[in-house]
């Protein structure tokens, strides 16, 4: 089975990269794929890391991107528009934890890439208390 793809992308590389080890373990078969901090491992973001972090998880069924803050979001979209017309691509508005989380649990359950975002953006709506 082929699952969506997912890319973290943050200001920050430990930020990340401790998701992605959460979210692996909650479903190991859906490829996770980061971006943080910039070229030079410095707080920021990347267009170019986001980008190689989205080809790196392509597949037919699409990717769906979840960002921090700011620049995370220009820089995403920036990498967008370098992948060209036709990619199954799309950015979550939503929580980089609670929807990533959701996220994966769907795509784990092989559903199609408008579920995935569906599920991510929906976690917007989740109460903690």
């Amino acid at each position: 089975m082929s699952y969506v793809g997912m890319v973290l992308v943050s200001h920050s590389h430990e930020l990340v990269n401790g998701l992605r080890s959460l979210l692996s373990q909650v479903e190991p078969n859906v490829p996770i794929a980061v971006a943080g901090g910039t070229d030079e491992d410095e707080i920021g973001t990347s267009a170019l890391k986001i980008k190689r972090a989205i080809e790196s998880v392509y597949s037919d069924y699409g990717v769906i991107i979840l960002f921090d803050i700011g620049s995370s979001l220009l820089n995403t979209k920036l990498a967008i528009e370098w992948l060209g017309e036709g990619r199954q691509v799309r950015i979550a508005d939503a929580s980089l934890v609670e929807g990533a989380f959701s996220a994966v649990v769907e795509a784990g359950f092989g559903s199609s890439l408008d579920q995935v975002l569906a599920a991510a953006e929906e976690a917007k709506s989740i109460k903690k208390l």
